[in-house]
This record gives C-alpha cells, sequence and structure tokens, in this order.
C-alpha cells in the first residue's frame, strides 16, 4: 500500500507540472489547452501518454531551411508585390481582382504567397476521371515527376500508379515519392521495390524512429500535390486508393476536388514540394533551373490569377484561419462552403454567424455518413449552431463528400487539402489554391448547385429532433473537438 500510495502521489505531481506546461509554456489556443486539461485530469496516466503523443507543439519550430539563392529570389518577388499592393500600382490581368487587394496582401506579407496570373485551371469532381488524366501526363513526362500525397494504398489504383512512375523512371525521368507515414503507415517496402530498382526515389514524412510509435504522429502531411516537368501542377483533395474511384463499398461514389494547375503558379508548388523534401528526405534537392521552367501554352486560357497559400503547426501565423476569415468578411451576396469535416474555431463560427444575420447567403455542405465518427458528431454540433443563425445547411447522401472548397460572391474561390476544421487549421500540413477568377469561381458554384441534388437539407425543426443519445454524443465530441 505504501509502494502504491507513493505511485499514485508522484503521477499526480507529473499530472501538475505537465498541467502547468500547458498552460503556461506551450502556445496553444484556449479550447485546445482545455481540452488537454480535461484529459489529463479525467485518466491521468493514459492522458499523460497520450499527450507526449500527440501534444507536442511545433509552432516554434524552424523546420524548412531555405536555399539561400531560393530565398533571396523568394524575398525580392515579395518585396517587390508587396510595394506594389500597397502604393497601388500592381497590374492586375482582370480589374476584379484589385476587389481582393487586401487578402492578396495578406497571404503575401504573412504566407510568402505571391500572386501570378498567367494560369490555366482544370477541375475535376470525380476521381476516374481525375486520376485518367494524372496517368496520361505521368506516360508524356520527359524530365522529371515530383509526387506527393497522404494516404497511397497498395491496391489496384495505387499499384497502376507506382507502375506508371517505375516505368518513367526506367527511362530516364527523375521520379520522386513522398508519402505521410501515418496516412500511408500500411505501405510496405515491397510496394517500391521495383520503382527503387529502376532509379526512383522515395521518402516518408515524419517517419516512426520507433516501430508502432511516432510521437509526432499529430502532425500530418495532408498535402497532395504532383508536379510533372515543372510545366503542369496537380492539386485538391484525391489520394490514392480504390476508395477515390468510388469502388469501396462502404462510401460508395467518392465526391472530391481536384485542380490540375499550368502557368507561373505551378513554380509555387515546386516550391513547396521541394521544402517538404528536403525536410522528409536524406537526399537533399538542389535547386535547379529545369525545376522552374518558363511556362508552356496550353489548352487551357492562361489567365487565372491565383496564390498558393501552404500552412503547418510550425507558422508563426494560422493562415487558413486568416485567409478563410477574410474571405467571410469580404463576402457582399453568398458563401458557399464544402467541407467533410467541420469543426470551426470560435471566430470563424461568430464570422458565419454575422454574415447570415447579415443577410449574406451562407450554405454549408457536409457529407451525411462519416468516415470519423466523434469528428461527424463534432461537425452536426456546430452546424446546429449556424442554423439558428439562418445559415442553411446540407448533408450529402450519394456517396462520401470530400471535396474542401469555399467560393464567396461568384468571384473568388478556395481548393485544396485543408479541411474547415482545427486539424487542418492548426495541426496539419496543408496547401490550398486561392483564385480570383469569376469564370472559375462560376464553375465551382455550379458544381454546389449539382451537389445540392444528392442532398437532404438539414432544417432546424428536424435538427431540433434528434435523439437524447445522439446530443449526448454531439456534446461530449464539441468538448474534444479542438485535439480531434
Amino acid at each position: 500500500m505504501n509502494w502504491y500510495s507513493h505511485a499514485l502521489t508522484f503521477l499526480f505531481v507529473i499530472n501538475i507540472l505537465l498541467a502547468i506546461a500547458v498552460v503556461f509554456l506551450e502556445r496553444r489556443n484556449v479550447a485546445a489547452t482545455w481540452s488537454w486539461l480535461m484529459v489529463l485530469l479525467f485518466i491521468p496516466i493514459l492522458g499523460f501518454i497520450l499527450y507526449v503523443i500527440f501534444g507536442q507543439n511545433l509552432s516554434r519550430r524552424k523546420l524548412y531551411k531555405w536555399n539561400r539563392r531560393m530565398l533571396e529570389r523568394v524575398q525580392t518577388v515579395i518585396s517587390e508585390q508587396r510595394e506594389q499592393l500597397m502604393d497601388g500600382t500592381l497590374p492586375y490581368i482582370d480589374p476584379m481582382v484589385s476587389q481582393y487587394r487586401d487578402l492578396i496582401y495578406l497571404n503575401v506579407a504573412t504566407n510568402d504567397a505571391f500572386l501570378t496570373q498567367d494560369n490555366g485551371v482544370h477541375i475535376f469532381t470525380d476521381g476516374v476521371a481525375k486520376f485518367s488524366d494524372l496517368l496520361m501526363k505521368i506516360e508524356a513526362a520527359e524530365s522529371h515527376i515530383h509526387m506527393q500525397y497522404y494516404i497511397v494504398k497498395n491496391d489496384s489504383l495505387g499499384q497502376k500508379v507506382m507502375q506508371a512512375l517505375t516505368k518513367k523512371a526506367e527511362q530516364g525521368v527523375v521520379v520522386r515519392f513522398l508519402y505521410d507515414d501515418i496516412g500511408s503507415r500500411s505501405l510496405k517496402d515491397s510496394f517500391f521495390r521495383d520503382f527503387l530498382k529502376a532509379g526512383g526515389q522515395k521518402a516518408a514524412f515524419f517517419p516512426s524512429r520507433i516501430p508502432y510509435l511516432n510521437y509526432r504522429v499529430n502532425y500530418r502531411n495532408h498535402r497532395k500535390l504532383v508536379i510533372i516537368d515543372g510545366q503542369i501542377g496537380y492539386m485538391g483533395g484525391f489520394n490514392v486508393g480504390n476508395e477515390y474511384l468510388g469502388l469501396d463499398p462502404k462510401f460508395g461514389y467518392w465526391r472530391d476536388t481536384h485542380l490540375r494547375l499550368t502557368g507561373s503558379v505551378v513554380r509555387a508548388l515546386q516550391s513547396r514540394f521541394i521544402l517538404d523534401w528536403n525536410l522528409a528526405s536524406e537526399t537533399m534537392m538542389e535547386l535547379e533551373p529545369y525545376y522552374f521552367p518558363d511556362p508552356k501554352q496550353t489548352e487551357e486560357p492562361a489567365q487565372v490569377p491565383m496564390q498558393i497559400v501552404a500552412s503547418g503547426p510550425n507558422e508563426a501565423w494560422p493562415h487558413f484561419v486568416y485567409t478563410f476569415l477574410k474571405m467571410i468578411h469580404m463576402a457582399k451576396s453568398r458563401i458557399l462552403l464544402q467541407t467533410p469535416y467541420f469543426i470551426p474555431e470560435e471566430s470563424m463560427l461568430n464570422a458565419l454567424r454575422i454574415a447570415a444575420l447579415s443577410g449574406i447567403e451562407v450554405r454549408i455542405m457536409i457529407p451525411q455518413k462519416a468516415d470519423h465518427l466523434f469528428v461527424h458528431w463534432a461537425s452536426l454540433y456546430y452546424v446546429g449552431e449556424l442554423l439558428r443563425a439562418g445559415v442553411k445547411c446540407y448533408l450529402y447522401d450519394q456517396g462520401f463528400l470530400h471535396a474542401k472548397t469555399i467560393v464567396v460572391d461568384g468571384k473568388v474561390a478556395s481548393v485544396g487539402t485543408a479541411n474547415f476544421d482545427i486539424r487542418s487549421l492548426r495541426l496539419n500540413f496543408e496547401t490550398n489554391a486561392l483564385m480570383y477568377h469569376a469564370e472559375t469561381a462560376k464553375k465551382l458554384e455550379n458544381t454546389f448547385w449539382k451537389d445540392m441534388e444528392g442532398c437532404m437539407e438539414l432544417t432546424l425543426e428536424e435538427y431540433d429532433k434528434r435523439s437524447l443519445r445522439i446530443r449526448f454524443l454531439e456534446s461530449v465530441s464539441k468538448l474534444i473537438s479542438p485535439i480531434l
């Protein structure tokens, strides 16, 4: 009993010290702090282990090392654009873009997301079409292929993609393959055997140093990027696996949004890939001119002004929180939002409330099916908060909705990998494309309207009829939502 008493006292002291560290030493938002304190209070032993694995804070760590030449070049471009935006001398290909000068400046100044205006955009909403196009472009690659995905499955689609990459490596094309160690944890060395023999290179982001234990498991590289010959870029929500072709009976049809990009914007995707690769790989990439060639003419009109916004837990500012807030506050008529997970910060929840209460049309679409139950219940809780302000919510039930898009006033849109939840906003490494182009925004709006045909509207009356069990699960999920 004496030993048991000493052990309990020791654990209690450790819990107190850790709680002090959470409150005073870690730079966290209040909601996350209280969530971790609750975990430590109610499950003191397991809570300590969970905090060590999931709770470390990367916000003050300098993870990325910029090549000096690359850094000087980027800083020169950014400095010039900031000055032009401030004094009103930046030439716009479309006068409409000037309405969003503040949003552009925000991401130029805080995220080094310089504006390019000679870009082509093709939108994919179907996995079969997206991967057919990607495989065709891989086959035509001449110089290099840089591929990065969060989830890669060793199934028929994953093998087909890897076989295409292996074939190009055998032909002398430089192929680099980057995947997230947690998202693609089912991959075995055998999956890469032929690819590596052919000269391909691979790297895992934040790999486990100890088998079955990854102390950086909470920080995932959620990006999905492909850059081919420095001329074509892909980004969006699709991962690599049969389920993204709609072949998983659990989810059915997979509704996602992905972009194929051309123009100078591809250089921003290339820079992001190089930074991630050099962080994950022992084989460092040098900056070579052929990684950043002059854009070629393509079938898409090169007229879409764009910024590539990237964010991660190591950043000084929560870039997507600020970007989405700015977009919401700038709305004049309507906001259309699609996300598989809806767990906004309080500031974003209030911004959407204010928009709706100000007479702005706000519509949110989330999936009817749940792939993560606690996240789904938390999403329903927050949706319920907005229904009372007049926001309209739609539950997509023709499969699984995985698209991450927000369109404002039919003029500006964001598409990428960032969900509208705390994990994407604060914890994951994410990348989105901001597009200041009415035609592209209209296409995304039309997709939203088409998706509505496969939705059930969740009204406030229906929401208030939910059972006591669901209300309880929503409340519990809401309490732990900052660390989901």
